[in-house]
């Protein structure tokens, strides 16, 4: 298999791994030896709160701090192979001193509590990237949902605050998760902003075409294109439900979406955001050592080494530079 450097968007290891549990090697889809294996040089690590699970918002912030506290420490005792990167400065020097790179995320911004500072505290924990919402209305906005009224609602006053805030701290926005209304409010605030203050593109982490597949939690044609427009990405994920009607997830579902991104958004749209470790289903490619199977599959559907390289890495890296500070 031909090797491509990869940067993956989207992975729930951060979360899902136990105290005890080992980061350089272990049986879920995310480790070190396989990061090495598939070719990952930077890998995003979500900590993703679920906030039914908790009685307030200040127990499930408590949490935040147990995996941030749980994660970083595993990504201590194995610095010599991966370290935090906080921008794209920080991960090209990892890459000279050949290790992975972590940028940490946070999934589900309701753990702000309309509290704007919460979002200056992330920022100093090393959280370079927001997904503003889950699957629940949070103080922000609101999710993806199948009825029409609650889907066309968009961010709330304090979303538009934290966005703004965002783009001040140099945060990437992930509109992955957010309704079609809040989509569209970010996407003209990003406009806006970019007439005046020069381009700060928003992402959608882990997003498939909802053309192809039609999922609430997958893009329109006219967003993905608004995305690629603004200088955006969308990380295609892995998850089988969100590629198609299919049990197993495959590659060749995935060249689909991103063959079709590709059409309507431009090649400059496509990133990785796989969602290893946020699923269990069956799929081809089981972990992230298996990655050479889709570079493999997209030089066999005649995309060049350069188009390759920009799925793979370079438009993510782009998007990197021009946001995070």
């Amino acid at each position: 298999m031909a090797k491509f450097p990869l940067l993956d968007l989207h992975c729930d290891t951060a979360t899902e791994i136990p105290d005890g549990r080992s980061l350089y090697e272990n049986d879920g889809m995310i480790s070190i030896t396989k990061m090495r294996e598939g070719g990952v040089f930077c890998q995003f690590f979500a900590m993703f709160i679920r906030m039914s699970e908790y009685d307030s918002v200040e127990a499930a912030f408590r949490q935040l701090r147990e995996i941030h506290r749980n994660f970083t420490g595993l990504l201590e005792k194995h610095s010599e192979h991966i370290a935090l990167a906080h921008n794209a400065a920080g991960i090209a020097a990892n890459r000279r001193a050949g290790k992975i790179s972590a940028v940490l995320t946070v999934e589900e911004g309701g753990v702000l509590d309309n509290r704007i500072e919460r979002l200056d505290e992330l920022y100093g924990m090393g959280v370079r990237l927001v997904t503003l919402t889950w699957n629940f209305e949070n103080c922000l906005g609101f999710p993806r949902a199948t009825e029409p009224e609650a889907m066309n609602r968009g961010l709330k006053p304090f979303g538009f605050e934290v966005v703004e805030r965002m783009r001040e701290l140099g945060m990437l926005i992930d509109v992955s998760h957010l309704s079609d209304g809040g989509f569209w409010d970010v996407a003209k605030l990003v406009a806006k902003h970019t007439a005046k203050r020069g381009k700060k593109p928003f992402v959608a982490s882990h997003s498939n075409a909802r053309s192809l597949r039609d999922h609430p939690r997958n893009l329109t044609d006219e967003m993905l294109k608004a995305l690629g427009d603004s200088g955006g990405v969308a990380g295609i994920n892995f998850y089988p439900p969100f590629l198609g009607a299919e049990e197993k997830g495959s590659v060749e579902q995935i060249i689909r979406h991103i063959k079709h991104i590709h059409k309507v958004a431009g090649i400059d749209a496509l990133a990785l955001g796989s969602d290893f470790d946020g699923y269990t289903d069956e799929h081809e490619l089981s972990d992230c050592s298996k990655l050479g199977l889709l570079t493999d599959a997209l030089s066999k559907s005649g995309y060049s080494e350069a188009e390759i390289e920009k799925i793979c890495w370079k438009n993510a890296m782009r998007v990197i530079e021009e946001v995070l500070f």
